[in-house]
């Protein structure tokens, strides 16, 4: 019998998948499934770096700076230059390379912010209520003098669209999503605020599609005492946009429970403004590698923050964690192989401009960017850390983790996205990290005028720069490159 030369080939091709699949296939699985080994001198100067954060208040220093010296930073105000160029000195002093790399970043103003109640059933004669809210960042304005219409009060966007256009045209729309706090303090308080905040980002353009003239949300956070929570909205470009407000929770159940009695009307007085985008700087600094300086990993934070707090948990002390890093380092004599590259993002509250910008001016190079670390949680006990990319990321970094496990921060986790200014280089196949941060407590103050530096633990954001620290360093100096 002759066979066909094409035959003959394609059952050696079966015979070879057979034996790879049978020999050689489970090795290479092993191998990857099997944690790999750190050199002693690897582990021990990770357990030096570990050590020396849990003692340092270096962070803890620079986040006092540029929350009480500095203050507000949101992007286009001078508040934010003034930190771009401290951080800047401050890496300097530490012996880094650093550059100013631009940024334009929209320059929103907020302005005069309030409501009153002026007509409800079983109103005193002659009287008022005053309700507690603040603009959402990009807001149009009102009429100079106000607006006075209409509330109606949804608790979903299927409720708006099941009152139609007839019913909610000429009117205010109050969205009465409630933050659940039961989900956050069971460790969910990431998906928690992700269902309250649908409604202050989409929830102005869903009113507008049906006519309404002004959106309100109630607050996106928890710990209900009367503070409004800020933020930026989205406006689609199929819909007007509208004058948009965050009321704070109680505000939001007086005026559902009104709602539900009759007719309310609401006098709304917005007046921010949109100026001509401002330029701004990512502040970029590097640890030079001593191997392969050529391939970088990032840790960073984003340097803006909302203009009604001071920004301590959001994300000023992200900020202060990567600058220990580099200052631990230091501290230590320590040279990592790779460089690790300092961060300050700008512009992530209300445009995400400064890790997008950075993206694509660098996206030549992306290559060589070897991880990338971004803390943006606040500064609660650290569990552990995210992870953004092949699951095998887990298994590489398995004896980091047991080191951890000595400050209670032994777990990990794969998720999705690990931050907002690094999302662009997980998009292009960098991994990104971030820590597994306590947040039961962070939604209470993210966005309001109570984000501020007593709320940071100090023992906690040492925990927090010991972690971060500690897995920059082991991305610079492990032997093994990490799967993309």
């Amino acid at each position: 019998m002759i066979r066909s030369p094409a035959l003959t080939r394609a059952r050696m091709s079966v015979v070879v998948v057979a034996l790879w699949s049978l020999l050689i296939a489970p090795t290479i699985n092993a191998q990857l499934s099997r944690p790999p080994q750190y050199s002693p001198q690897l582990v021990s100067e990770i357990k030096k770096v570990q050590q020396a954060a849990m003692e340092s208040d270096y962070a803890y220093r620079q986040l006092a700076h540029l929350t009480e010296n500095i203050g507000p930073r949101l992007s286009g105000s001078p508040q934010a230059q003034t930190a771009v160029e401290y951080v800047a000195a401050e890496l300097r002093k530490l012996g880094l390379e650093v550059k100013l790399e631009k940024v334009m970043v929209p320059h929103w103003v907020r302005g005069e912010e309030t409501a009153a109640l002026t007509d409800y059933p079983g109103m005193a004669p002659g009287t008022t209520q005053k309700i507690v809210l603040t603009a959402l960042g990009g807001s149009v304005a009102t009429p100079a003098q106000g607006l006075t219409a209409e509330v109606i009060t949804v608790n979903n966007f299927d409720e708006l669209q099941a009152l139609g256009r007839d019913r909610v045209a000429g009117k205010i729309v109050l969205f009465n999503a409630k933050f659940d706090q039961q989900l956050a303090d069971n460790g969910f308080a990431g998906q928690a605020y992700g269902q309250a905040v649908a409604y202050r980002g989409g929830g102005p353009s869903a009113a507008a599609r049906l006519g309404a003239v002004a959106a309100l949300n109630r607050s996106a956070g928890g710990a209900e005492y009367r503070l409004p929570h800020t933020g930026a909205l989205r406006y689609a470009d199929d819909a007007p946009k509208i004058p948009a407000a965050a009321v704070a929770a109680e505000d939001a159940d007086l005026i559902a429970h009104l709602t539900s009695e009759g007719r309310v009307r609401m006098r709304l007085v917005l007046t921010p403004q949109t100026l001509a985008d401002a330029p701004s700087y990512n502040v970029v600094a590097d640890l030079k590698g001593s191997d392969h300086p050529e391939q970088i990993v990032i840790v960073s934070g984003h340097l803006d923050s909302w203009d009604l707090g001071r920004g301590a948990i959001d994300d000023g002390a992200g900020v202060a964690i990567a600058m220990q890093t580099a200052q631990v380092l230091k501290q230590l004599h320590l040279r990592p192989k790779r460089t690790i590259r300092i961060v300050a993002w700008m512009n992530e509250e209300n445009g995400a401009r400064g890790g997008r910008a950075y993206a694509e001016d660098h996206k030549a190079d992306l290559v060589n960017h070897f991880a990338a670390i971004e803390s943006d949680l606040g500064a609660g006990h650290p569990l552990g850390f995210y992870a953004q990319g092949k699951p095998e990321l887990l298994t590489v970094l398995q004896p980091l983790a047991t080191i951890l496990q000595s400050q209670g921060a032994g777990v990990t986790r794969m998720v999705e996205e690990t931050g907002t200014d690094v999302a662009p280089l997980g998009e292009a196949g960098v991994p990104t990290f971030a820590p597994i941060q306590d947040a039961r407590a962070y939604f209470n103050y993210h966005h309001t005028a109570a984000d501020t530096l007593d709320k940071v633990n100090p023992k906690e954001l040492q925990e927090n720069c010991a972690l971060v620290a500690a897995l920059a360093y082991t991305l610079a100096n492990m032997p093994q490159t990490l799967p993309r």
